[in-house]
């Protein structure tokens, strides 16, 4: 005997799958960091999962685009919780991405797992991209929240 769903809720079935995959990928608000004209525009920054579960990897996508090449650089990324520095670290911008980064249109991802100790809150981020003259390109901040069910969830 085979089960088969009767056709319309098989696409409501598709239509819930697909709305809860969007909810874990959502675009995240962010500002720059000072009224500045970065040479490096973001136009977007993403970070599956979110909330973020701790002890468990999180992925975070920024869409930028950049008027001028980019030859090397840093990231250097600062995460604050209540104002307070508790992370800081810095990654070679060319292992996150092919070098040179032409002229326009440009994704960095990186993946990482989040400590199981961290607290559940709001956490505030601070990443700033620097050439290899430590010249800013961009500088963004955007709040990264770490929810109260995954405090539960290493138990």
């Amino acid at each position: 005997m085979e089960f088969q769903l009767h056709p319309k809720l098989n696409n409501l079935l598709c239509l819930f799958i697909i709305t809860l995959s969007f909810a874990h990928a959502q675009a995240t608000t962010f500002g720059y960091c000072a009224d500045v004209n970065y040479a490096v525009k973001v136009s977007g920054v993403e970070i599956t999962p979110d909330p973020v579960v701790r002890a468990r990897p999180v992925t975070f996508k920024i869409s930028a685009a950049s008027g001028e090449a980019i030859y090397g650089g840093k990231w250097e990324i600062t995460v604050s919780y209540f104002g307070f520095v508790v992370h800081k670290e810095i990654h070679d911008f060319c292992e996150q991405v092919s070098c040179p980064v032409a002229t326009g249109s440009f994704v960095v991802a990186n993946t990482q797992k989040l400590p199981a100790f961290a607290p559940p809150g709001t956490y505030t981020v601070e990443m700033t991209l620097k050439n290899v003259k430590n010249k800013p390109l961009t500088c963004i901040t955007f709040n990264l929240k770490i929810g109260l069910g995954s405090f539960l969830s290493n138990i």
